[in-house]
């Protein structure tokens, strides 16, 4: 076992945990300083870069924020980020006018968007910076090698190897499809007063599958807890589908049943204290991986393809991230600041397609 892994997840907070970053779903239901509402001037920006971008012929994925200039946005967004990295973990930016764009336009919008609050890291081993959200028919569930991300229906309660998430919306399903957030610190204090001794089961070291994607000189699994105290932070990191999945190596142990119980605890916990959000097309859904826990709520789908739900996803790590465990480099590559998070394998060779695959 990964020493580091080991002396890491010995360490407790010193008890519950207050601030921003703690707060249940029914303190934000009826307050929306969380959203963001973009105006028509820093909409005309976001439109001007865009038409440079073209003008230009540069490819998405050579979109950065030097060359897609928002000159008043800009800042605006990296305060946004700001409140997302270090304060409530969660934010919302409304109003990017999608049904006025080309998926390409959008998705160059977005990626310009993204790249004023961080790099956009690789999503899988195929080097997806520019992630689509929308059923491919993939059951995780049922093959160990496929993705939540590629699904249909809802998705349990989870993290994603980065710092931060983002999810903007091309198109809505015909019913449900609610995003779920619950903060992690808050589900932590929960447990903490209900049963402490499940909550130590999520400090220790918990085997995860990698799905498959597995970087130059890895196992094809990885170990580190579900909670981490590091630096004066809760850090958490979660995909049950992910755990469940390394009952295929025979190597590992089985899942202990307070294990088992903690995870059922964990989950539970979250279905109570969470925020639902109803996005609407072309919202841009921020949330911090290290304090968020994030699901998706079944749907109902059009019948029509070209109506169905659709979804682009960034992964971004911010230039001046929270330190993080040693432990985290197993899977996030690096604990740097900055450089650090996403998917890479031997032959991974980064791009941003502009179709699902």
């Amino acid at each position: 076992m990964n020493d580091a892994v080991e002396s890491i997840a010995a360490v407790m907070p010193p008890g519950t945990l207050e601030g921003s970053a703690a707060w249940y779903g029914r303190d934000y239901q009826d307050i929306s300083d969380w959203i963001y509402h973009l105006s028509a001037e820093e909409i005309e920006e976001i439109d001007t870069a865009v038409r440079a971008t073209q003008a230009a012929g540069r490819d998405i994925i050579g979109v950065t924020r030097d060359n897609f200039e928002l000159p008043t946005l800009g800042d605006k967004l990296r305060a946004v980020r700001d409140e997302v990295r270090d304060g409530r973990g969660f934010a919302l930016i409304r109003g990017l006018p999608i049904e006025c764009y080309t998926l390409r336009e959008a998705a160059t919008a977005y990626f310009g968007i993204g790249a004023h609050m961080g790099s956009a890291r690789s999503q899988n081993s195929e080097g997806h910076v520019l992630g689509h959200v929308c059923d491919l028919g993939h059951k995780p569930k049922e093959n160990p090698h496929q993705r939540g991300y590629r699904s249909g229906g809802p998705l349990d309660f989870h993290t994603d190897s980065t710092d931060i998430a983002a999810l903007l919306t091309w198109r809505k399903s015909k019913s449900g499809g609610e995003g779920k957030i619950a903060s992690s610190v808050t589900v932590y204090n929960e447990m903490l007063r209900r049963c402490p001794d499940l909550l130590r089961e999520l400090f220790k070291p918990i085997h995860r599958d990698r799905r498959g994607e597995i970087p130059e000189g890895m196992k094809p699994w990885w170990t580190m807890p579900v909670y981490q105290w590091h630096a004066g932070y809760l850090n958490s990191h979660f995909n049950y589908n992910f755990i469940l999945a390394t009952d295929r190596f025979e190597e590992l142990p089985p899942m202990s049943d307070a294990l088992r119980e903690a995870f059922r605890t964990m989950m539970e916990i979250c279905e109570v204290v969470h925020l639902s959000i109803d996005y609407e097309a072309g919202d841009i859904g921020l949330v911090n991986n290290h304090g968020i826990f994030h699901a998706r709520g079944d749907y109902e789908e059009w019948p029509e393809a070209d109506r169905r739900r659709y979804l682009l996803r960034l992964w971004l790590c911010p230039p001046d991230g929270r330190p993080l465990p040693e432990s985290y480099a197993q899977r996030y590559g690096s604990v740097t600041p900055g450089d650090r998070g996403g998917i890479v394998c031997p032959a991974t060779e980064f791009n941003a397609p502009l179709e699902p695959i």
